[in-house]
């Protein structure tokens, strides 16, 4: 077992996203992504079998999907797709998500 804390990770830039790597194995890798208030991490996706979540740990934004597909996030709510599934962020206010990405990519 380990234990992680994220205190440190609480980082943000201007007019960049701040990425910070928690955990990388074989089975899942979890990442920490800071979107400063009014950025957006893009929509994309990969051309791989595997799913991820998206996790809000503060602040405010908008999932986002394929197209024009957004959903309101705050502290607390989680996304889950396909890896495939185009996926991203907007931040409303200064947001922190914790991505995972089983299987690591």
């Amino acid at each position: 077992m380990k234990k992680i804390a994220l205190e440190g990770t609480n980082v943000f830039a201007d007019g960049a996203i701040k990425k910070y790597l928690i955990h990388d194995s074989p089975y899942f890798k979890i990442i920490n992504f800071n979107i400063k208030g009014g950025e957006t991490f893009p929509v994309h996706a990969h051309n791989l079998e595997g799913q991820l979540s998206m996790q809000v740990l503060a602040g405010t934004g908008e999932f986002l999907g394929k197209g024009e597909t957004a959903m309101p996030a705050g502290p607390g709510d989680i996304l889950i797709s396909d890896i495939s599934e185009p996926h991203g962020a907007r931040a409303i206010t200064d947001m922190r998500i914790l991505v995972t990405i089983a299987p690591p990519i």
